[in-house]
């Protein structure tokens, strides 16, 4: 098929997170302004200096038979479960081939990992250590590939026409949906399944977040602790669970009488280039990632009634993506219903922008802003409409929304949706 830039929709969405097991329970926690963090418990996070993460609130173990379960690495499992459901919920009842509305080299699976498989690595590092070279599971190498959620979700939908990982830190969720809609517009694809996954709540990585100054150490209130744009504010939350999207040509999606969840305009990306863990604090990357969206795509920042913010709860990187909101939207920033969901998720990492573009989708479907939780004293930095206490019902006709997502490394990603 040669090149085209066509229209691409979402037609089908997956979610399992700190708030549910499914996109319907997570985006009810979303609602209903419920975190998900909890303390950490048992001996090995006794030391730590932060014992606190959302957990998922589902383990995959209860979902997925054990023999299929003990083959994937944890976030594997999530990418699987939330692929499961996204890919029923857009209306297939097989695998590609077998059923007849999709043909596997029309369909593609991009999923994001920030991380990849550690707790395999870390942990199967422990059984050499402590029982022996013998004792190593032969599955070591395709649970700790970064790759592996993405190539098992392949495996699952028949997916031929190309299985892709991109890694960029905690911009690499949305980065994968990015690439997805370039395979559809681009002709090499009808259908990807696409979002992210993440799974690293395990010493290790905590220690090292932690040592890092990027971590809330408020392990007294857990439920307090992400609290993104307050004045106390004191660093992130780690999470884990996964979200996808099934993206479709507009044309395809209509051939088969799908339900549309919204149209996907586009992205827009920008590399800071200026620490390889800090924000730039002006915005300027963030900002430049915002322009590019705008450049090219039809998206007037006037249309925008909605954002799904970046913001982690860090001191200096809130404010940067304010200042970049500012610079770029100018005025049009006033009528931009702000909402920070990692108050009530975590930071998934590499998950993050998968289950944000969730709740963005659902946000424009439903019609809803869900609430920032914890902010109990806005930063007078935050020049912006952040949406606290309870959900916030958006306009009628024609509207559009943005979700952002930014990494270590620099990597900015800034997704834009329509209504239909």
């Amino acid at each position: 098929m040669s090149p085209t830039n066509r229209t691409v929709v979402v037609t089908g969405i997956g979610a399992t997170t700190p708030l549910g097991g499914d996109s319907a329970s997570t985006w009810e926690g979303l609602m209903a302004g419920r975190s998900g963090v909890k303390p950490l418990e048992g001996e090995r996070f006794a030391e730590l200096p932060v014992r606190i993460a959302a957990l998922a609130a589902v383990d995959p173990g209860e979902v997925l038979p054990r023999p299929l379960a003990r083959k994937l690495d944890r976030s594997a499992q999530f990418a699987l479960i939330a692929a499961r459901e996204a890919w029923a919920d857009a209306g297939f009842t097989g695998k590609a081939g077998e059923d007849e509305k999709i043909q596997p080299e029309r369909l593609g699976s991009v999923i994001a990992s920030g991380i990849g498989g550690v707790i395999t690595l870390l942990d199967q590092y422990d059984v050499l250590k402590e029982k022996g070279v013998r004792r190593v599971s032969p599955h070591t190498v395709p649970m700790l590939m970064p790759n592996g959620p993405a190539a098992n979700v392949g495996l699952e939908v028949n997916a031929q026409a190309g299985v892709h990982t991109p890694v960029s830190a905690c911009a690499s969720g949305a980065e994968a949906i990015g690439y997805a809609v370039e395979m559809i517009r681009t002709g090499r694809a009808d259908v990807v399944v696409a979002g992210g996954t993440e799974a690293a709540i395990h010493p290790l990585p905590i220690a090292a977040f932690a040592n890092m100054m990027a971590m809330s150490k408020s392990n007294d209130e857990p439920e307090k602790a992400s609290r993104p744009y307050d004045t106390g504010r004191d660093g992130f939350v780690l999470g884990e669970g996964a979200g996808v999207v099934i993206l479709e040509s507009a044309e395809h999606a209509a051939a088969r009488g799908a339900r549309v969840y919204c149209e996907v305009l586009g992205q827009g990306l920008s590399a800071d280039a200026h620490h390889i863990a800090q924000p730039e604090p002006t915005g300027r990357g963030i900002a430049a990632a915002m322009q590019n969206l705008l450049d090219s795509t039809d998206l007037k920042p006037s249309e925008v009634v909605h954002l799904n913010a970046h913001a982690t709860s860090t001191p200096q990187g809130d404010i940067a993506e304010i200042k970049a909101l500012r610079a770029v939207l100018g005025d049009d920033l006033d009528h931009v219903a702000i909402s920070a969901t990692k108050s009530m998720t975590g930071h998934l990492l590499g998950g993050a922008g998968g289950i944000e573009t969730v709740a963005t989708v659902l946000a424009l479907h439903h019609r809803m802003a869900p609430p920032t939780i914890n902010v109990d004293e806005l930063d007078e930095a935050v020049e912006a409409d952040v949406v606290r206490g309870e959900p916030r019902a958006l306009p009628e006709g024609s509207i559009a929304a943005i979700n952002n997502s930014f990494g270590f490394g620099g990597h900015n990603v800034v997704l834009a949706f329509r209504s239909v």
